[in-house]
């Protein structure tokens, strides 16, 4: 206990923590509703009894680590939730923590009036978090040239997908700037990975319960005269905290899943039955909504949990982006004071 007594500064750190735990001498109620414990070095340490309560396993498993709203098309598209400006959004702290809201309710927010640089687009992010680097570098430009060995880089229509799924931690944020398109077609495509886990859980639990016990490989394989690739990720489909079953990221991606080698043979066909299902609630026109990005739009998708994709385009379409890191984004969050 005299291990988690509150620090707030790093000039007082927590106590070195014990190898043997040593026993309680005594432990006593005291005045204002508050527990003393005296340890046998003699130290007692005191607790408000709200504070045992909200930090026991019974108490923590009632509650919600991060507050979500669920959403399909319509409930997204009814909120009617505004994107910031780039100005204040630099700027102002409040209109920060209003995105930071957003962002973390619904897994998708937006930035406007954003310069069409790749410069500015760097800046808007790094207002919100700090650029994780990847084999793609840190920040990307691309178009439809093939120039890697992914899909992305070409015209295609692609289905709907989280992102590197083949990282052991897949990245946290993604963010898309359209810097210039002279043609048709190219949305985006946004579906709530969360709003069809819930769906399959509360229709399926069996098949719920698998994909979320079941850890299977994405592989990203690449070998250009540029760029030698061969990274490999391990995990669940559906990820969630063991002591409440709250689900806290999804991975998944068609294009990336390996050979299903890492279980019995006998579980194979009920794991692909399971994500059929979730397939099919992820693939109801209902759950999609569609965005088109423009000079000036950026927008930040939580891919831990909203899946993206694109309609197939034609002419010229340059995108730039990043992955950010979802540590930092969380912790700015956490200190404008929202649950996060």
């Amino acid at each position: 206990m005299k291990r988690h007594l509150p620090y707030s500064t790093s000039t007082n750190p927590r106590p070195e923590p014990s190898l043997i735990l040593p026993p309680v001498v005594a432990c006593s109620c005291t005045q204002r509703g508050k527990k003393a414990m005296k340890g046998p070095d003699g130290h007692v340490s005191k607790y408000s009894l709200s504070w045992l309560a909200e930090n026991s396993y019974e108490g923590k498993k009632q509650l919600t680590v991060q507050p979500r709203i669920l959403w399909n098309s319509d409930i997204y598209t009814k909120a009617n939730i505004p994107s910031a400006k780039w100005d204040k959004f630099m700027s102002c702290d409040d209109e920060l923590k209003k995105f930071l809201q957003s962002y973390l309710l619904y897994g998708v927010a937006f930035v406007d009036d954003v310069p069409a640089t790749v410069e500015a687009t760097e800046a808007v992010t790094q207002r919100a978090s700090l650029i994780r680097e990847t084999t793609y570098g840190r920040m990307w430009c691309f178009t439809s040239d093939f120039s890697r060995g992914d899909t992305a880089y070409s015209q295609l229509a692609l289905d709907r997908h989280t992102d590197t799924s083949y990282f052991q931690e897949p990245c946290g944020i993604q963010v898309f700037h359209c810097l210039k398109h002279e043609g048709t077609g190219g949305r985006t495509l946004l579906v709530d990975g969360f709003y069809a886990a819930e769906k399959l859980r509360q229709q399926s639990p069996e098949n719920f319960e698998l994909l979320a016990q079941t850890s299977i490989r994405h592989e990203y394989i690449e070998n250009t005269d540029n760029h030698r690739n061969h990274m490999t990720g391990i995990g669940p489909v559906v990820n969630v905290y063991p002591w409440n079953n709250e689900v806290y990221m999804i991975r998944y991606n068609n294009y990336d899943r390996a050979v299903i080698n890492t279980i019995p043979h006998d579980t194979v066909r009920r794991w692909y039955v399971a994500h059929r299902e979730l397939t099919t609630e992820l693939r109801r026109p209902e759950n999609e909504l569609w965005v088109k990005l423009t000079p000036g739009k950026v927008i930040f998708i939580d891919n831990w949990r909203v899946m993206h994709g694109r309609e197939s385009f034609t002419g010229v379409r340059q995108l730039c982006g990043c992955y950010l890191t979802r540590d930092d984004i969380l912790s700015a969050a956490r200190c404008f004071d929202l649950q996060a």
